[in-house]
């Protein structure tokens, strides 16, 4: 026989031989060797539900143009791929490592540009997680565990929501959990290489999110260290060789973008200085946890704005509990009752290195992102569904088993499962007018499943059925409100999603644009849906804006090699916007989400003319990025063999820009607008040189957008504004007089934005 504890086969012990423990000192038996008949359909089942959920109506939802933009471009451009820019012409990239840029651009290669060709790598990515957790909950707990755990990890709201999103946390939660799978395997069998394995993943991870992916680091080597079966030294030796290959695979890429001259390389966005080592230490780095480097500062800064103040009850709040909460407190006593239950194992115990794995993986996830005064987005919690999967699925097993067979402990698994129903009660009720028969539903069921479990607690026989059905009732019951959620995201049925800070289930928070999260996409109206021509949103929400010209530019100007579907993929971000956050964070925000330069939080938007946030920008009507089919034309007519079409103040504008006319744009400032990447000399240079002829300032672009409080963009404007000369509308607007009223009636609000044409001659 083989127990939890120690997985070789040896002799039976009866008990004339051994005096027999309580049952609360024995560790759970691991499952016989053959597979029940029920587990690989169960499995399949579940990653068919997740593949659906993951990909129903993709082609309608709203991707985050930011990276949309630099995966486009980096099928235009091998050193755009690498370097992950955000435009071919190379001269800013986005301001996160480019791994997982490099997967979708390869895929986008390989298949053509589009939303599905796009996201088909981290679909299966996402279907791969599932199966990763439940290998690695199987070979430890067995298959009924493994296969709640599968089941957790594809219903968790927020991981529905990000994984039908190109944002890389998707393939940061893959890597990671490979890597934590990888790590509990050398624990098991003492060898190197998957200790090396799980050190390459977070390495992996590193280059796809920087720090993030160290997150869990510290308890997968920590619990490698006292866990594992070799000697304290051959394990000590083995970490540091591991510690080589995660050094290795970490700072590969950012070892060679400084081996490039910087007159040679694009301006590193997020950095202060051009340089992946100062994105690394700053933005990406401690600026998230402490604010600052672009980050906002405080709980009430770009964390507290999307994700609410900064504090251990975080995860519970309005705008977090129902993206990721509702399981955690279960997971919390099934990982404290599991590890009291492993007693005096012995150190190479699988069964409690696992519980620390997967505990620790939990503990320093929730209470990074908690304790965060940096920009705190919610969809960053999707990292923790993997630890509370695999702690539902290991510790209520255990604690299952101890209710049947000790007294003692009859009482944790059913305190348990009401806790879960009371805190799934609380968390749907915030959500006025939504679903409002789930919660009663939940409450019956789980109180029918609790007395199921206290009834036929030692059942026998037939009876075991019915027990069973008790069993299975208590997870459906656990499951329901995330499930609801989760459906929410592709039906359309909840408050909808966007592409830069999405969301499931209704509006629940007060963050950033009234929706949770920071009023995540649909929110504002989003999810993949256009408003209606003239749409109109107020205090502080964003406007789809005509639905990004009515996805004219989609399907006149851009997306080469791409269907119509990748345009639908942009529709509901705000021109120039985000399409996420009304109303202009602190510092910009940061991170993917929330800069809204110059914006006032109101927008109108007219037929053929996107509205945008800042009132100021193209034609009169849109701002930043949203120009018409009209301006677009011009602009490429007019190109004359320059390199980029354009330049602009911010991230959102060129990627905007970038995606609807399928040329290079300058994004002068970067995402949060404290990217110094356009200089005054610079600019000159590009300008002699003939690579740049168009620039746009004033209104959502330069001097009230990011950077515009600063020198450099003060000496920039003043400089376009004396020596270039002024596009006027009608040079390219057909329908430049209803434009330029509708421009005068919001001049209130914003300033006006306009082109300037700068030439060789006018660089003195």
């Amino acid at each position: 026989m083989t127990s939890a504890t120690d997985p070789h086969p040896h002799p039976t012990v009866t008990a004339t031989r051994v005096p027999p423990r309580a049952p609360s000192e024995v560790p759970p038996p691991t499952p016989p060797d053959k597979t029940p008949r029920w587990s690989p359909p169960a499995l399949i089942a579940i990653l068919i539900t997740a593949a659906v959920l993951y990909s129903w109506n993709l082609s309608g939802s709203s991707l985050n143009s930011f990276y949309s933009a630099a995966v486009l471009s980096g099928t235009e451009s091998w050193k755009a791929w690498f370097f992950g820019s955000l435009d071919a012409g190379n001269f800013l990239t986005v301001d996160k490592p480019p791994f997982a840029l490099m997967v979708m651009g390869l895929s986008c290669r390989i298949f053509g540009y589009g939303t599905w060709q796009m996201m088909l790598p981290m679909v299966l990515v996402a279907l791969a997680t599932i199966w990763i957790v439940h290998s690695s909950v199987k070979r430890v707990w067995g298959h009924g565990a493994a296969t709640v755990a599968a089941l957790v990890l594809a219903l968790t709201p927020i991981t529905v929501a990000i994984n039908r999103d190109n944002n890389p946390d998707t393939l940061l939660v893959f890597l990671m959990a490979g890597g934590a799978a990888l790590a509990l395997r050398a624990v098991h069998n003492g060898r190197l290489l998957p200790l090396v394995g799980s050190a390459v993943c977070f390495g992996l991870a590193f280059n796809t999110k920087m720090l993030q992916g160290y997150i869990a680091l510290p308890a997968v080597f920590a619990v490698y260290l006292y866990a594992a079966k070799p000697k304290l030294v051959k394990r000590i030796v083995n970490l540091l060789i591991a510690g080589a290959a995660l050094a290795v695979s970490s700072f590969w890429w950012a070892a060679a973008v400084s081996l490039v001259p910087a007159d040679e390389r694009p301006y590193i966005g997020g950095s202060t200085d051009g340089t992946a080592w100062d994105l690394i230490m700053g933005y990406n780095g401690l600026g998230r946890i402490l604010g600052g480097e672009g980050n906002g500062g405080g709980g009430g800064g770009g964390g507290g704005g999307f994700s609410g103040t900064a504090g251990i009850g975080r995860l519970f709040n309005d705008i977090l509990g129902g993206q990721i909460s509702w399981l955690i407190p279960f997971a919390a006593l099934a990982c404290i009752g599991g590890l009291v239950l492993c007693g005096r194992a012995p150190r190479t115990d699988l069964t409690r290195a696992a519980l620390l794995l997967w505990g620790g993986w939990t503990a320093l996830h929730y209470l990074t992102f908690a304790m965060a005064e940096g920009t705190m987005h919610p969809y960053y919690t999707t990292a923790l569904a993997p630890g509370i999967a695999a702690l539902c699925g290991g510790g209520g097993v255990m604690l299952l088993r101890a209710f049947r067979a000790d007294k003692r402990w009859a009482w944790v698994l059913p305190v348990g499962l009401a806790v879960t129903a009371v805190w799934a009660v609380v968390l749907l009720r915030r959500a006025s007018g939504w679903n409002t028969w789930l919660w009663p539903a939940i409450t019956v069921v789980m109180a029918l499943a609790i007395v199921g479990l206290l009834v036929f607690r030692s059942a026998s026989g037939n009876r075991l059925r019915l027990l069973a059905a008790s069993v299975v009732a208590a997870i459906v019951a656990a499951v329901a409100g995330p499930a609801a959620y989760a459906w929410s995201v592709p039906s359309g049925s909840g408050a909808g999603m966007g592409g830069t800070n999405p969301t499931a289930g209704p509006s629940t928070g007060s963050g950033f644009g009234g929706g949770p999260g920071g009023g995540g996409g649909g929110r504002g109206g989003f999810g993949g849906g256009r408003m209606p021509d003239g749409g109109r949103q107020q205090n502080g929400q964003n406007s789809q804006a005509n639905g990004q010209t009515d996805g004219q530019a989609g399907q006149q100007g851009g997306f080469p090699g791409g269907p119509q579907e990748a345009q639908n993929g942009q529709n509901g971000q705000a021109p120039g916007g985000t399409g996420e956050t009304g109303g202009t964070p602190p510092n910009g925000a940061g991170e993917t989400g929330g800069t809204t330069p110059g914006g006032t939080g109101t927008s109108t938007g007219t037929s053929g003319t996107p509205g945008g946030m800042g009132g100021g920008g193209f034609g009169g009507g849109g701002m930043g990025g949203g120009a018409t089919n009209e301006l677009i034309t011009y602009l490429k007519k007019h190109q004359d063999g320059a390199k980029w079409l354009l330049a602009v103040s911010s991230s959102q504008s060129a990627a905007q820009l970038i995606l609807s006319s399928g040329e290079p744009v300058i994004s002068m400032w970067g995402w949060s607008g404290s990217d110094k990447a356009m200089t005054l000399a610079k600019l000159k240079e590009l300008v002699k040189n003939g690579e740049l002829h168009y620039i746009q300032i004033g209104g959502g672009g330069m001097g009230g957008g990011p950077g515009g409080g600063s020198d450099v963009s003060s000496a920039v404007t003043e400089w376009v504004q004396k020596n270039g000369t002024a596009v006027k509308e009608s040079e390219y607007s057909t329908n430049s007089s209803s434009s330029s009223s509708s421009s005068s009636s919001s001049s209130s609000q914003s300033n006006q934005s306009t082109i300037y044409r700068l030439d060789a001659s006018d660089v003195s």
